[in-house]
């Protein structure tokens, strides 16, 4: 490649001395410019295109000195030939190539020149010059800028401190005029509080003076203070008051609308509202003042804080709005019910009896049940009235859409809310442009309603059945596994026995779920409830600590066995002890376990020496058989669960491990299998006497020999065995 690029600078080769001069070739055609994507070189695959291109022009180019220049022909001989012109394969890596050599020519004169003169200017650019100065001249000039950089950062300081300053003084004076505004504004509202409490603070001490032997009189009656959440008389109160509030809420809306207003009934209206208003009053007098509160923790029951409480709160204030005697104009407009809308505020009482009573009751959800119910009776009862109204306004029995006048008023509009709310259709086609919008209105509004009302019916009995639905998915869940796996019927069979009895026995299928969401004094009271006076009656929990007990019951988990299912078998591993809550236990034995020993029922412990015996050669092995006789549901304690509770009562543990040698050495296994074999008639003498000293020490080798020579006669086998049983 740069022999190449040398031949191309360099120009044509000088011939030998005493070689003809060749004929000069022929000037070649300037070949036309390359397209674009022929002038980007790319690499090594551009030098090996350009090769082949300069060896293919070579060829070329000699075939050209070969063939005769017509041109050149007429020359004469002396003369220098011209330099053939070069030969462009790429314009664009040419056009690069130049301009290379070029820059590299020009470098090479500008050194060349400095060489020759060392001073001559340099194509750098040349750094400032930096001034000379004497010493003392520059020590000065350097204080001067210290000088002047501390005068520059002394004067950005005060300017900083100054705007800081200027800031907190604007934010004090906003903080200062936004104090004096509040202060104002607070004098102004003590003194409007000021005016108005002195009406309302005067007319409260005189009906405190009023009130007050009546209030004494009650202590005796329903107590200085009543707790709302667990007495029982102040909501049977609350039902009252509520039967009070629903008297107003749907009989105000009918006597505002139907004609029931007659000479005959308003008597028996106006004792019903006296009534009515009374129970309102006794309630805020007497009951309503009483209430305990909680503040800061504590439960307050002193009647004077309760009493000042429930006036500061907002329903006191409902509850005097509702009361508020409107009635008394009547006298001047005559008797109707619209001035009785005001009892309805009472509402506050119908929903804490609502919640106080839910939460007394077993099975709550019926009391939603019933509440949701009523919901939707009361939007009927108040899209009768609006109906009647509407017919009264177009005119009643003057067209077929409204109420004809005919019977019972209430009862027919009753039933058109009814069917147009539910929309069940067959109703009487609206004519007049305000019977459709009515007719459309109420088509909507039916909708909305009773959607809503379908989704809290279908809430409670969701909550309802809550419960039930896990029951069952579990069930099916478990029944689908063990047809997967080809479990055999028998064990199916036993499964869904034990599912059913279990739901039916507690309920729930594992109590443990229930007891943890309690905190840990209520599941320690409930343990303690049901089962400490068992735990007190073992034997080996005697004389410890009561403490160690509670725990113990806190770590009890209820199991329920079918009929026949074995608790325990012969020879299993012993780690838990089992305390019978209900049902019965039975210890078997024989050959097929048709004996029965003893029957334990419910109150019973068994099994609680396997939590203090040793593994070591098989101590802690179970020395009998235990069943179920019929549903049994047992409080299992593991060994684990004993010996953590251990830890924290070391007296306790000393106490355990002493009782436990006793209890071992009497009921070990040496002991149970002796008893075994007496009950089964396979012992035929009782236990050997120990032999005396004097014999063991001179008649040993004796009664040896004897044995040896009693054993010669075949015929004395058995009595052989039975002597040896005796030695």
């Amino acid at each position: 490649m740069f022999t190449k690029l040398k031949g191309l600078f360099g120009g044509p080769p000088i011939p030998p001395a005493g070689a003809p001069p060749a004929p000069s070739p022929a000037p070649a055609p300037i070949p036309a410019p390359a397209p674009d994507k022929e002038e980007k070189p790319v690499g090594k695959e551009n030098e090996v295109e350009n090769e082949n291109k300069a060896s293919a022009a070579a060829p070329a180019g000699a075939q050209a000195a070969v063939a005769p220049n017509p041109e050149n022909a007429s020359a004469p001989e002396g003369e220098e030939q011209p330099p053939p012109p070069p030969i462009i394969i790429n314009q664009y890596s040419d056009e690069h190539l130049r301009n290379i050599i070029k820059q590299i020519r020009e470098r090479t004169e500008i050194y060349r020149e400095k060489l020759i003169d060392p001073h001559a200017s340099s194509p750098e650019i040349t750094p400032p010059i930096t001034p000379i100065l004497r010493r003392n001249d520059f020590i000065k000039l350097e204080e001067e800028r210290k000088i002047k950089a501390e005068e520059e950062r002394i004067r950005k300081e005060e300017e900083a401190q100054k705007k800081k300053e200027e800031a907190e003084k604007k934010k004090k004076d906003a903080e200062q005029k936004k104090k004096e505004e509040e202060e104002k504004k607070a004098l102004e509202k003590k003194e409007e509080d000021k005016k108005s409490r002195t009406l309302s603070t005067a007319l409260l001490d005189f009906t405190n003076v009023l009130l007050k032997p009546i209030e004494d009189a009650m202590d005796s009656v329903v107590g200085s203070s009543i707790d709302p959440f667990t007495d029982r008389w102040y909501i049977a109160w609350l039902t009252v008051v509520t039967i009070a509030f629903n008297y107003n809420t749907w009989f105000v809306t009918a006597r505002l609308v139907f004609p029931y207003h007659t000479a005959y009934s308003i008597p028996i209206w106006i004792f019903f509202d006296l009534l009515a208003d009374a129970v309102y009053v006794i309630d805020i007098v007497i009951f309503q003042p009483r209430k305990q509160f909680v503040k800061g923790g504590d439960v307050i029951q002193d009647r004077i804080l309760t009493k000042n409480n429930y006036r500061g709160s907002e329903r006191f204030k409902s509850d005097i709005m509702a009361i508020v005697p409107f009635d008394i104009v009547c006298f001047q407009f005559g008797f109707k019910s619209i001035f009785r809308m005001n009892r309805v505020l009472k509402a506050s009482t119908f929903f804490e009896f609502s919640d106080r009573l839910e939460s007394i009751m077993a099975k709550a959800y019926i009391w939603r049940v019933i509440r949701t119910i009523g919901y939707l009776l009361f939007i009927l009862h108040v899209n009768t009235c609006v109906y009647y109204l509407a017919s009264d306004y177009q005119g009643i029995g003057k067209t077929k859409w409204t109420y004809s006048g005919r019977g019972s008023a209430y009862l027919r509009c009753f039933y058109y809310a009814v069917r147009s709310l539910i929309n069940i259709g067959g109703l009487p086609e609206p004519h007049t442009v305000f019977e459709i919008t009515f007719q459309m209105s109420n088509f909507f509004i039916g909708i909305f309603v009773f959607s809503s009302l379908i989704g809290q019916m279908r809430d409670v009995i969701g909550a309802a059945t809550s419960g039930q639905t896990y029951f069952r998915a579990s069930m099916d869940n478990t029944v689908s596994y063990m047809v997967a796996n080809n479990i055999p019927k028998v064990v199916q069979h036993r499964v869904r026995t034990w599912y059913n009895y279990t739901w039916d026995a507690q309920g729930m299928l594992d109590e443990s779920e229930l007891l943890e969401q309690m905190p840990l004094v209520m599941r320690t009271a409930i343990a303690t409830d049901i089962n400490l006076a068992t735990f007190q009656k073992i034997a080996l929990f005697q004389g410890c600590d009561k403490q160690m007990m509670v725990d113990m019951l806190l770590r009890l988990k209820s199991i329920i066995y079918l009929p026949g299912d074995f608790v325990v078998k012969k020879g299993d591993i012993g780690k838990e002890m089992y305390i019978i809550k209900s049902g019965a236990v039975q210890v078997v034995g024989g050959p097929d376990n048709s004996i029965v020993f003893v029957t334990l029922k419910a109150g019973c412990v068994f099994g609680e020496i396997s939590l203090l015996q040793s593994s070591k050669d098989g101590g802690n092995r179970r020395t009998a058989n235990v069943k179920a006789h019929g549903f049994a549901n047992l409080f299992v304690l593991e060994k684990k669960d004993l010996f953590d509770i251990l830890v924290h009562y070391p007296e306790s543990q000393k106490v355990l491990a002493r009782k436990g040698r006793s209890l071992m050495k009497a009921k070990g296994p040496v002991a149970a299998k002796a008893d075994e074999d007496k009950k089964k008639g396979l012992a035929l003498f009782g236990p050997k006497p120990p032999t005396p000293k004097l014999l063991r020490a001179f008649g040993g080798g004796f009664n040896k020999n004897l044995m040896e020579r009693l054993r010669v006669y075949p015929q004395m086998n058995q009595w052989v065995h039975v002597v040896i049983a005796w030695f």
